[in-house]
């Protein structure tokens, strides 16, 4: 299972972190994605981390955001930083297995129920 928390409220600019944690699984074992839903669009990809820690952003978030995981305490991180209005989205973690990464929304198996981002102008 997969639950998400960090979301909230912050003007454009701000900063968020977001975490992503299991239970009962190894995270370690997962490679992990975060995708955004705005109202009234299509799930989109955000960013992903291997089970090796190599990363894939968004054009859109390159240098904005970063995904951090930290295996001893089974989470996944997304730091969010210049956040833009257009930033605003439910946000939701997955988890994918076996050997190499997929970024395809379909190849994650295990989903989070998403949070909330908001990001005011």
């Amino acid at each position: 299972q997969l639950v998400e928390s960090g979301g909230g409220l912050v003007q454009a600019g701000g900063s968020l972190r977001l975490s992503c944690a299991a239970t009962g699984r190894t995270f370690s074992s997962y490679h992990v994605g975060w995708f955004r839903q705005a109202p009234g669009k299509e799930r989109e990809f955000v960013a992903a981390i291997s089970r090796d820690g190599t990363t894939y952003y968004a054009d859109s978030v390159k240098g904005r955001l970063t995904i951090p995981r930290d295996n001893a305490k089974n989470t996944v991180y997304l730091s969010m930083n210049s956040l833009k209005p257009e930033d605003t989205a439910v946000y939701y973690c997955a988890a994918q297995r076996g050997s190499g990464i997929s970024l395809r929304m379909a190849d994650f198996g295990s989903w989070g129920p998403g949070t909330q981002v908001t990001v005011s102008s």
